[in-house]
């Protein structure tokens, strides 16, 4: 299989805590780098919620703003990608909810979970600025916000029931 695209990019995000930069390295997953640009480059990810941290385990987003916008792309999964990385510290990953469930959640891993790759878990790039940023991301609520609400209500809920959670103001292509 040829692979979508061989050239690694980066990702800059400016968040209410700051700004950090994921290199995504296509050659490691490439299905889930394709994904991840075209979700940047749409916009998707402006606006989200951190909406789930686990100190020194995982930072979770992926849910849009807007409820409208989430509904149209979770329903387009795209396949797995074979594990070729490890989930270390500052990797950057796609959630997943069984085999070839991937859509628009994103990880970030806080600590070394190598665990999770046998799971399936594929690493596609890693945080290489502003690891303290990620680090400094509001973890008050740990696992409580409901994605199932997070889903049909977008910020509209988590800002009424989680008002504290840090945020994406922009991500963006920055090759």
């Amino acid at each position: 299989m040829k692979t979508l695209m061989a050239k690694p990019f980066r990702v800059k995000f400016e968040t209410s805590k700051g700004g950090f930069a994921v290199q995504v390295n296509p050659e490691w997953a490439p299905l889930g780098a394709a994904q991840f640009r075209m979700l940047v480059e749409a916009g998707f990810y402006d606006g989200a919620k951190f909406f789930r941290v686990v100190p020194k385990f995982v930072v979770q987003f992926g849910l849009a703003a807007d409820p409208a916008v989430t509904a149209k792309l979770v329903s387009s999964p795209i396949p797995d990608d074979p594990v070729k990385e490890s989930n270390r510290r500052g990797r950057l990953t796609f959630a997943t909810a069984g085999p070839n469930t991937r859509t628009t959640q994103l990880f970030i891993n806080l600590g070394d979970n190598t665990f999770l790759d046998s799971q399936g878990f594929a690493p596609f790039g890693e945080v290489v600025e502003g690891m303290d940023v990620v680090d400094s991301i509001y973890a008050g609520y740990g696992e409580q916000p409901n994605q199932g609400q997070i889903r049909t209500h977008g910020n509209r809920y988590l800002d009424a029931s989680f008002p504290l959670l840090d945020g994406i103001l922009k991500a963006s292509i920055s090759e």
